[in-house]
């Protein structure tokens, strides 16, 4: 099957921090997750924006849960795309978060082999980017084997690095991984994190964000060429000065790169990361090619 972005549908969760995607894209649609402060439950996005849920999070009035959409709600949105031959739905790494499980339920309750699950076993930007880089290849028209070898790639060749300014978050949200050994560490300690095969991994530990953001273009620069088909997202909670920052490193580094997105991390992904939280995630893709 030859599929083009006439008849095959992107659907993201709402961790791939891109609400805008149904907007640039009919062919899109993004599936909430949900985000508590005590019985107050809210969509991702749609009933709550990042700029009140951080003013929220900083007045420490509650500690926000999350939870992931449910198996209906994924049934809703590809149903809304019922014109659409095929689907491919691209989530969240199944380690972090049950929203892939509860997509994967949706796909059998419709039957068939129209709906296609793919792990990012990533999150926030990295999602998008992956869509993205979908997308371009609908564009110009694709097979699902292309999909599968681009899917395969990504996820081995892709580098993804991010600091917090607390691990207390993602302790809370029993997110830490194979970083729970650093979070007793002092402050201004920076722990430099990535996340593998869905699993957040620490990296290295450096004092203060001058000093992570070298290790941010040292790793960067070590582990790329520069070229435009190199492929840059940024993300950050709350922390747009960081994001600018990091934007700065990014073209120094590598001028030729392309900034393909600079997203703020939203409530949900927010709630595990804390405020401060600033990343970067890249990948070579030169979507021309088979």
């Amino acid at each position: 099957m030859n599929l083009t972005a006439a008849n095959t549908a992107i659907v993201v969760d709402s961790t791939a921090d891109f609400p805008e995607g149904p907007t640039r894209s009919p062919n899109w649609r993004v599936v909430p997750l949900y985000v508590r402060f005590g019985d107050e439950s809210y969509r991702d996005y749609v009933e709550l924006a990042p700029e009140d849920f951080y003013a929220r999070l900083r007045r420490r009035e509650q500690t926000p849960a999350t939870s992931q959409p449910t198996p209906g709600d994924f049934l809703a949105a590809y149903e809304e795309l019922s014109r659409y031959e095929r689907i491919l739905s691209l989530h969240i790494a199944g380690n972090l978060s049950g929203t892939l499980e509860s997509a994967r339920t949706a796909a059998r309750m419709l039957g068939g082999d129209r709906v296609r699950i793919i792990d990012s076993e990533s999150a926030s930007a990295a999602i998008a980017m992956l869509g993205l880089a979908i997308q371009r290849r609908l564009q110009r028209g694709t097979t699902d084997d292309e999909i599968d070898v681009l899917a395969a790639g990504y996820r081995r060749d892709a580098g993804l690095l991010f600091t917090v300014d607390t691990f207390e978050y993602l302790v809370r949200g029993g997110r830490v991984g194979r970083a729970r050994g650093w979070a007793g560490e002092l402050l201004h300690v920076k722990p430099i994190l990535t996340i593998e095969h869905g699993e957040v991994v620490p990296v290295k530990r450096v004092r203060g964000n001058r000093k992570a953001f070298l290790e941010f273009a040292s790793t960067f620069e070590a582990g790329t060429r520069d070229s435009p088909s190199l492929r840059v997202g940024i993300a950050h909670a709350d922390a747009l000065e960081r994001a600018e920052a990091l934007r700065t490193v990014v073209r120094q580094t590598r001028p030729a790169a392309e900034i393909e997105l600079v997203t703020t991390l939203g409530p949900v992904l927010g709630a595990h990361a804390g405020p401060g939280t600033v990343g970067f995630f890249w990948f070579e893709d030169d979507s021309s090619g088979s």
